[in-house]
């Protein structure tokens, strides 16, 4: 199971552990998202404290390793001393923080604060326990270091900001003030750190920021796509639509589970619904963007749960060069390209499609909701147009959300630019692939905001035929934030409300409250 509401929300979790089972989502977004506290377990402490002690023999044994008595990049043909080592790590951080820009949102910067520690934690990196822990520190104290968000190719200068923090260079944000990093952490109750041999090269690679943003943005699809079903219900109820185009034998011939399971969960949306009832022959068959809903968010769920896979799994591994890999008493560095983040970019790319598709559907529906040549409904939504615009504009604001969406769908893990002197001559933009889905995910929740507004003005207008008990749950949960539009008034508040809605879950929860699990 992906994601669920029916049990536990990830702000009901208060504690995720480290170190002995596989993260989740939801304990990933309950730290990112919602604050709990970060907690290592002895394996994970255990693992730590021996992958730092093969660095040490390494270094004792005069080992050539790359990024700890070497340069970086296409200065790997630089030896270091050890007696440089830790100078060298202190330098990465200084040279590296370059991402510019306005700063990440609080729950990316703290995503990828939990990435490090996923990363960096499993006994292949050699960095001391003491600097993973004040990274759970930061995090359980609230301090947000300063990230930029432009200009990284693939995290590396993003991620520098937060190594500057942890040794006192850089900026934080502590109780709302944007400070000095070493002032956040005294604030705090923290001391900075010096980075030893290979801490500095650990915290500025790896895929950690774009892994980060790739879960969130995850994590909101997934819902979103939950959402989708529950406001193509709403409108499809409204409208008088078909729930033939439902009829499980119809979806029984086509080979994908995702467009049934779509089919099966607006039947049991609808379930009970005097509307839906009485106009199920109203019209032999239905305009694409109703008859066409499991179709098409069967598709959109087909892609994210094989994004799902790919994320999860990068979430879970180690994205670390060089690792440390332990062999009996004795180890080795290997190096190589774990740092390259294509398993996210890629699917990342994917899920920006998938969303943009069921962003098109919706607004589609949006349309067709206000415009009463094909409604049936009073025009816009009001009951006194002309004198009052009604719900004319909001289909405009879905256009335009959408309109951007479809800019930033252009896949981003296509591209590459040779770097460093050409050492990284094949680079990913996995970062910029990543960053433009959490922001498509973010669009679409309004889009979705806008057509559950819609759809639950325009269930108010059947006074004399029920809605089914989840929809009705829905226009409940919506009425207790948005009146009833009697006549013009100023309405961005009322679509913010409900996208808090559909952000936080409560809508889903409303309905899987009656129906059970929504399934994707």
């Amino acid at each position: 199971m992906l994601i669920t509401h029916v049990d536990r929300h990830p702000r009901d979790i208060q504690e995720v552990f480290l170190g002995d089972d596989l993260m989740t989502i939801d304990e990933f977004v309950a730290v990112a998202r919602y604050g709990a506290k970060v907690l290592f377990t002895k394996n994970y402490e255990k693992r730590v404290n021996q992958s730092r002690g093969l660095v040490e023999r390494f270094l004792s044994e005069n080992r050539l390793i790359y990024g700890v008595t070497t340069g970086f990049g296409e200065n790997v043909t630089k030896v270091i001393s050890p007696e440089d080592a830790e100078e060298l790590q202190r330098n990465i951080v200084l040279s590296h923080s370059l991402s510019v820009g306005t700063p990440l949102p609080r729950e990316i910067v703290r995503g990828t604060l939990i990435m490090i520690l996923l990363n960096l934690g499993q006994g292949y990196s050699g960095v001391r326990l003491e600097v993973l822990q004040l990274v759970a520190d930061i995090l359980n104290r609230d301090v947000t270091p300063f990230m930029p968000g432009e200009g990284s190719i693939g995290g590396l200068l993003a991620e520098s900001h937060i190594g500057l923090v942890l040794i006192g260079e850089g900026q934080a944000r502590y109780e709302g003030e944007l400070m000095k990093g070493k002032e956040a952490l005294a604030k705090a109750g923290l001391q900075p750190v010096s980075f030893s041999y290979k801490e500095g090269l650990a915290f500025s690679a790896g895929t950690t920021s774009v892994t980060a943003m790739g879960m969130l943005a995850l994590y909101n699809a997934l819902q979103a796509v939950k959402t989708a079903d529950i406001a193509a219900a709403m409108s499809l109820e409204a409208l008088k639509g078909t729930i033939h185009a439902c009829d499980p034998r119809y979806h029984a011939v086509k080979k994908h589970e995702e467009q049934a399971t779509t089919a099966r969960n607006l039947l049991r949306i609808l379930a009970g619904s005097e509307i839906a009832e009485t106009y199920k022959n109203y019209r032999l068959q239905d305009a694409t963007s109703l008859r066409g809903t499991p179709q098409m968010h069967g598709a959109v769920k087909k892609a994210l749960k094989d994004a799902a896979d790919s994320i999860l799994n990068e979430m879970n591994s180690v994205s670390d060069n060089p690792i440390i890999y332990p062999e009996g008493d004795d180890g080795v560095a290997l190096m190589g390209a774990h740092f390259d983040g294509s398993f996210v970019g890629i699917y990342t790319d994917m899920m920006s499609i998938a969303m943009v598709s069921l962003a098109k559907i919706s607004e589609r529906r949006i349309d067709r909701l206000v415009n009463h040549h094909v409604s049936e409904l009073p025009s816009f939504l009001i009951a006194n147009p002309g004198l009052n615009n009604g719900y004319m504009i909001p289909q405009y604001t879905a256009a335009g959300l959408l309109a951007e969406m479809r800019v930033l769908s252009h896949p981003g893990s296509v591209d590459s630019m040779p770097l460093s002197a050409n050492q990284e001559d094949a680079s990913f933009f996995g970062y910029s692939s990543a960053k433009k889905a959490y922001e498509i995910s973010r669009k679409l929740e309004y889009i979705l905001a806008i057509e559950l507004m819609l759809g639950t003005q325009a269930l108010d207008f059947h006074d004399s035929l029920q809605p089914s008990p989840a929809t009705r749950a829905v226009r409940d949960c919506v009425r207790g934030q948005v009146p009833f539009l009697k006549e013009d008034r100023y309405l961005y508040p009322d679509v913010e409300a409900i996208h808090g809605q559909v952000h936080e879950g409560e809508i889903i929860r409303a309905v899987e409250a009656l129906v059970g699990e929504i399934e994707l």
